[in-house]
């Protein structure tokens, strides 16, 4: 039997996750919280939700939650209403984290949303799909470009997800997941509240084995901007700011005889005399003495003072 839809308002946002991928960048902030052509992450996330009126928001905290929460704050300044699920002392996963979010957040049907991905999905038409169907879970899917790379979603004739298949070959010619889903509550309820578990290779393989159609698919033309590793960050940050490495943070001094190129400058940063930075992301709190040279680095700040420097490619 057809639901009749609630409005499109309220939505988890996934914040908790560790970011081991984007590691060094997620020694100092949380993934959600690094910034993206000089705006973090979860802030555009937020400003593209409220722009469909999605304005009643939870968002799960774990890893350095002090970066998303000074970032988001109670979301008023971005038109929202934010409220925090924390998850201690572990991290409760891509169905944990829903399933406890779900109790703070007060309704039974909702988005979830990663907070690690930037798509330009037309939220109406994800949510028109979902509750015009009796789905528990609805996934927003792209075709899926890059099957060496990202694991694919199987549909049926019908619309619904046939299963989950690893990268690889076994993912040719199937659809790539973008991080955005509308779901009821009930998909989660096999977890109790404060319970571990993810959604794929966990409680929605259970469903799919339950009952055909209970996970649907959404595909769509979507844009999505992935920063899963710093070479995605470097990507997504240049090609959002329109192929300019501007603007640089907060609190920045950079001394005039210094050289500063092609670089990605967060907060409270401060480039000495004479330095030379080149393809570089200086993070939070970084003090570059006089004369050093950095090239295809990230900076970090150690706690006796020091900048050191750790390579990565971009090209």
């Amino acid at each position: 039997m057809t639901r009749v839809g609630p409005p499109l308002t309220h939505a988890v946002v996934l914040t908790a996750g560790l970011g081991t991928r984007l590691q060094p960048l997620t020694f100092v902030r949380a993934k959600p919280a690094v910034p993206v052509a000089g705006e973090p992450l979860v802030r555009r996330i937020i400003d593209w939700l409220v722009g469909y009126g999605v304005r009643d928001l939870v968002l799960n905290l774990h890893h350095l939650p002090h970066t998303v929460s000074a970032s988001v704050g109670d979301g008023s300044a971005l038109g929202a209403r934010v409220k925090y699920s924390w998850e201690q002392p572990q991290v409760l996963g891509t169905a944990g984290g829903p399933r406890l979010a779900q109790t703070v957040l007060g309704v039974r049907t909702f988005l979830v949303v990663n907070g690690d991905t930037l798509t330009d999905l037309r939220l109406p038409d994800l949510w028109s799909a979902h509750t015009g169907s009796d789905a528990l879970v609805t996934l927003a899917l792209v075709a899926n470009t890059e099957p060496q790379r990202y694991g694919g979603v199987v549909l049926n004739g019908d619309g619904s997800v046939g299963g989950f298949v690893p990268r690889g070959a076994a993912a040719t010619g199937t659809y790539h997941f973008i991080g955005v889903q509308a779901v009821e509550a009930e998909a989660f309820e096999a977890l109790r509240p404060g319970a571990a578990g993810n959604s794929i290779g966990g409680v929605f393989d259970r469903l799919l084995a339950e009952r055909s159609g209970l996970i649907r698919g959404y595909v769509s033309d979507a844009r999505f901007w992935d920063i899963g590793t710093v070479r995605d960050y470097w990507k997504t940050s240049l090609a959002l700011s329109g192929g300019r490495f501007e603007p640089v943070g907060h609190n920045v001094r950079i001394h005039p005889s210094a050289v500063v190129e092609r670089s990605i400058v967060w907060d409270n940063v401060e480039v000495g005399e004479s330095a030379t930075i080149d393809r570089c992301i200086l993070t939070d709190g970084v003090s570059v003495a006089p004369g050093s040279v950095f090239r295809g680095s990230v900076l970090l700040q150690t706690g006796d003072g020091r900048s050191i420097g750790m390579p990565f490619a971009v090209d």
